[in-house]
C-alpha cells in the first residue's frame, strides 16, 4: 500500500508542477500591458528621436472637448480642432526633409507601410489638425538608423495630420509617424512619465477609433476653432484654403462629458498598429507656416497649460470634425493598422487664410531657423 501511495504522488508530481506553471501563466496573460509604461509629450515637445524639428505647429489654451476619454471614433464632429483657413503643418517641407534623407525615409515608410517612392502622395492625402483631447498613440522615432516606438499621450493642442479614416498619422513638429496605440494598454493602469501637465487625468485620455470602412472615407472633417467659439468644415487632405464659413458647434460641445451615444467610450482591440487604407485621391496639401500671434482665450473650464520650452506661446487652435462623405478610392491614408503599400501623390502650396493666425508653438530646428532646408 505504502509503495502504491508513493507512486501515486510521484505521479501526480509533474501534473501538479505543470498545473502550477499554466496558472502562473495565465496569471501574467491577464495583465496583458497593465504595468506598461506611457510617455506624456507636451504641446511643442518633440520627444524622444526625432525625426526632425518644426515650428509653429502645436498650440496651447485649446479648449478641450467635453467628450473626451474611452474610444472615440476618427470621423465625430468637433474630435479635433484647427484655426480656419490656416494650416500649422508644413507637408511639403516634411516630404522634402524625407527625400533629402533616404535612410530615414526608409524607417518612415516602413512604419506607415507604404513604399519609399509612395510618400508625397501618402502626404498629400493626410489632413492638418489640432488634437482637442489628450490622445493616446504609438509614437515611432528614428535612432541608429532605425525606427523606433513607444506608447505616448500627445496633449491636445498638438498638431497631427491625419489620414482619411482620422486616425493620427504624423506629429507635426518632429515629422515622426503615428500608428494606433496598442490595443492591450490600459491607460487607466499604466505608468506615465514626462512632465505632467495640467488638467491631465487618465480617464480622460482618448484612443482614436478608424472611421468604419464601410462608409468610405472621410471627405470633410467637422473642426472647432480654440476657443471653441465656432465650427467650420474643412475638406480632407486641404490645408485650410478650402475651409468653409464658420459654423454653429458640433452638439457634442454643449453635452457633458460622456458624449453621445455614437461618441461613447468604447472598448478598443485595435492592436495593429498602422495608418494607410483604402482612400481616394485629394488635393495637394502645403501651406505656409502660420506666426505667433496675441493669445487665444480657452473656453471656460479649460486649463491653459503651462509651457517650459523656449519659443512657446500662448494661442489658440481649431476643432475637428469628421465628414459624412464616401470616398471610395485606393489610397494609402487609412485607418490604424500596418497598410501593405499605397501612393500619395504630389505635394502644393496651401492658400493661407483672411483669418488672423493664431499663437503657436515655435520651435526652431537645430542648427539654423525654421525655414532653413531640409528642415520640416
Amino acid at each position: 500500500m505504502l509503495e502504491i501511495n508513493s507512486r501515486m504522488a510521484r505521479g501526480r508530481m509533474p501534473i501538479m508542477a505543470a498545473g502550477a506553471l499554466v496558472l502562473a501563466a495565465g496569471t501574467l496573460a491577464g495583465c496583458g500591458d497593465a504595468g506598461a509604461t506611457i510617455t506624456r509629450l507636451t504641446v511643442g515637445s518633440p520627444g524622444r528621436d526625432p525625426y526632425t524639428l518644426a515650428a509653429n505647429t502645436d498650440q496651447v489654451k485649446v479648449a478641450t472637448r467635453p467628450a473626451r476619454g474611452g474610444t472615440k471614433d476618427g470621423d465625430a464632429p468637433g474630435l479635433y480642432g484647427g484655426t480656419r483657413r490656416i494650416s500649422s503643418c508644413d507637408q511639403r517641407r516634411l516630404v522634402a526633409f524625407l527625400q533629402a534623407n533616404p535612410d530615414k525615409a526608409r524607417a518612415w515608410a516602413g512604419v506607415q507601410g507604404i513604399p519609399v517612392s509612395d510618400i508625397p502622395r501618402y502626404v498629400s492625402r493626410l489632413t492638418p489638425v489640432l488634437l482637442r483631447t489628450d490622445t493616446l498613440v504609438t509614437n515611432h522615432g528614428y535612432r541608429d538608423g532605425r525606427a523606433t516606438s513607444e506608447s505616448a499621450v500627445l496633449q491636445a493642442g498638438m498638431g497631427v495630420l491625419v489620414n482619411g479614416y482620422g486616425v493620427p498619422a504624423v506629429k507635426c513638429n518632429c515629422g515622426n509617424p503615428l500608428t494606433a496605440p496598442a490595443g492591450k494598454i490600459k491607460t487607466s493602469n499604466a505608468r506615465y512619465s514626462g512632465r505632467k501637465w495640467p488638467g491631465f487625468e487618465k480617464r480622460n485620455v482618448t484612443r482614436i477609433r478608424p472611421r468604419d470602412s464601410r462608409k468610405g472615407t472621410i471627405t470633410v472633417f467637422v473642426l472647432v476653432d480654440p476657443g471653441a467659439t465656432m465650427g467650420f468644415e474643412r475638406p480632407r487632405a486641404t490645408t485650410g484654403g478650402d475651409d468653409g464659413p464658420p459654423l454653429p458647434l458640433p452638439a457634442t460641445e454643449t453635452e457633458p462629458p460622456g458624449g453621445t451615444p455614437s461618441d461613447s467610450p468604447a472598448p478598443v482591440d485595435s492592436g495593429s498598429s498602422g495608418s494607410p487604407a483604402p482612400g481616394d485621391g485629394s488635393p495637394a496639401p502645403g501651406s505656409p507656416e502660420p506666426g505667433i500671434s496675441d493669445p487665444g482665450s480657452p473656453a471656460p473650464g479649460s486649463p491653459a497649460p503651462e509651457i517650459s520650452q523656449p519659443g512657446v506661446s500662448p494661442g489658440g487652435g481649431p476643432g475637428t470634425g469628421t465628414a459624412t462623405g464616401t470616398g471610395t478610392g485606393t489610397g494609402d491614408d487609412g485607418s490604424g493598422g500596418t497598410g501593405t503599400g499605397g501612393t500619395t501623390g504630389g505635394t502644393g502650396a496651401g492658400t493661407p487664410g483672411d483669418e488672423p493666425q493664431s499663437p503657436v508653438i515655435s520651435m526652431a530646428p537645430p542648427g539654423g531657423s525654421a525655414g532653413s532646408s531640409p528642415a520640416f
